[in-house]
């Protein structure tokens, strides 16, 4: 009995470990069982690294995986598969091959958007009519780039070589020339406007002599020791006249204060009143 159940035991135990496994096996391919898939193709010229059921990331995420990969004599057609039925992707959008990591590693499609973001208006319309001309639908075609490795870069220098050999650089050389003729004729151009402006800014520049002129007459005779000894005699008099009005308010205060005085002048106001009165009833 006791051996039966660990048998049993050990069965499930197993069974489960096969589930988990598969599951997760599922889940490093973006396998997902609830989401609708849809497929796009990408052509290359070389599409060196890639292989069935290599990832496609968007962003750096996982978002589906290459499902079958077709030579045809001029390019490498590639069947992408995308399992998330919410991506959206504006046009334009390429398919780049990229590495894993910087040192290199197993070759991945990278899917990029050109195109502008879409606001949520636009967003709702588009979804309800794809294919559309704004974002990337089922069965659309995309440009493919290929993996930029030193094998690459040794045959553009190659072909560099070659264009040499066939006189290219010549070519290249007479267009740099044309092109240096143009920017000559530009910068003459340039020239005579200059000048134009120039003249147009002649009667300010000589405004701006005159001012500056008149500017240094004020200053050399601010500079002159007469007039300096003007200016201090003048603020030598102004200084001496607030002094005394100062003293006159002073004085006037003080006759304000005298009661005697106040009384007096209210005893002539008041006969000055009557007399008026009596001279012109």
């Amino acid at each position: 009995m006791r051996r039966s159940l660990r048998d049993a035991f050990v069965g499930f135990s197993l069974l489960g470990g096969l589930v988990i496994f598969s599951g997760a096996m599922l889940w490093l391919r973006d396998f997902r069982l609830s989401s609708k898939t849809w497929e796009i193709t990408a052509n290359f010229k070389d599409a060196s690294g890639l292989a069935n059921m290599s990832p496609v990331t968007y962003r750096g995420i996982i978002v589906g995986s290459v499902k079958k990969i077709t030579f045809t004599p001029n390019t490498v057609e590639t069947n992408i598969k995308l399992n998330d039925d919410n991506l959206i992707l504006p046009k334009p959008v390429i398919a780049k091959i990229v590495t894993s990591s910087m040192l290199g590693g197993d070759a991945q499609l990278s899917l990029v958007s050109l195109g502008k973001p879409l606001d949520k208006k636009e967003l709702l319309k588009v979804k309800e009519d794809c294919p559309n001309k704004r974002i990337l639908c089922s069965g659309d075609k995309i440009k493919g780039v290929g993996l930029v490795s030193i094998t690459s870069l040794t045959e553009g220098i190659n072909g560099i070589i070659d264009e040499a050999d066939r006189q290219a650089i010549v070519n290249k050389i007479s267009e740099s020339i044309e092109q240096f003729d143009r920017t000559q004729a530009n910068l003459d151009e340039l020239v005579l406007l200059s000048k134009s402006e120039l003249k147009r800014a002649k009667p300010i520049i000589s405004e701006l002599t005159k001012a500056s002129i008149h500017l240094n007459n004020i200053l050399e005779s601010l500079d002159n020791p007469k007039t300096l000894g003007d200016i201090k005699e003048l603020a030598s008099t102004s200084t001496t006249l607030m002094k005394k009005m100062d003293q006159i308010s002073s004085d006037m205060g003080n006759m304000m204060e005298d009661k005697e005085l106040i009384d007096a002048l209210k005893r002539l106001t008041i006969g000055l009143g009557k007399l008026f009165d009596d001279i012109y009833p």
